[in-house]
């Protein structure tokens, strides 16, 4: 989930990641918050799937699955220790993260609709939310594609329909660079599911009054930062670690907040 691209990252994924990969810290919350006890669950630990140089391991394998089929979620989401439920503050959404994680507007907070950055203890950006966004379809070119894990939203259903979270990948055949090639993202999306072996670049954004909003990252395999090993993580890999599976069930639990 770097916040760092290549160009050639950001000449595939601009026109549908730029809220996800926009620079931004947060210094402090704007929202309010209480604390709740949850039972500690076993988690597994990152397991190393690639050598350290960085191999076609860590690229998103294309998904032959038809569009109606989505893969099964993964194991029960971690949810050790003490969490927090974060309430926007314009009291319109409201999500649960681990305690230790910081929620914060970010310093260019726009003068519409909310803007906040979600950070882990050592300050590394894990996510973003934004409201009040203007969306459109916008699909330049289609790619081989991945789909590692999806699930729908109820709680965040508008009359266009109903929202799901995702977390997938889009690779650019024509750059030989796997590092380049590559881009892995999670969020939430309202976009059609994809058909074939091929489909628009990521575009994490859904319905949301009144117009649009964004809740995600973006998934670095190969990003060196304190405790983590110097190693490639698959996707696969990275789904298995309590840090993904505590992202998971921090999206997913966006709601109305009330």
């Amino acid at each position: 989930m770097g916040t760092s691209a290549t160009p050639a990252l950001v000449s595939t994924g601009a026109l549908c990641l730029a809220v996800l990969l926009s620079s931004c810290a947060g210094t402090d919350a704007g929202g309010s918050s209480t604390q709740e006890a949850r039972p500690a669950a076993a988690t597994s630990p990152a397991e190393s799937a690639a050598p350290a140089a960085p191999t076609p391991a860590a690229t998103p394998t294309p998904s032959t699955a038809p569009a109606t089929e989505s893969p099964a979620p993964p194991a029960a989401p971690t949810a050790d220790g003490i969490w927090t439920t974060y309430t926007t503050t314009d009291g319109t959404l409201a999500f649960d993260h681990p305690a230790d994680w910081t929620v914060a507007d970010a310093p260019e907070t726009p003068p519409d609709g909310i803007f906040v950055v979600v950070e882990d203890p050592a300050g590394r950006r894990l996510a973003t939310l934004r409201t009040n966004l203007v969306t459109g379809a916008v699909c330049p070119a289609e790619l081989p594609y991945a789909l590692l894990d999806s699930q729908a939203l109820p709680a965040l259903a508008q009359d266009s329909g109903t929202p799901r979270f995702t977390f997938e990948g889009r690779t650019d055949p024509a750059v030989s660079d796997p590092v380049a090639a590559s881009i892995l993202a999670y969020g939430i999306t309202s976009a059609p599911e994809p058909t074939g072996e091929s489909a628009c670049p990521i575009s994490h954004f859904f319905t949301w009054p009144p117009s649009g909003a964004a809740f995600g990252g973006v998934y670095d395999p190969f990003e060196i930062y304190p405790g983590k090993p110097q190693h490639v993580d698959t996707p696969e890999a990275y789904m298995e670690t309590e840090e993904y599976q505590d992202l998971r069930t921090m999206i997913t639990s966006l709601r109305p907040a009330g």
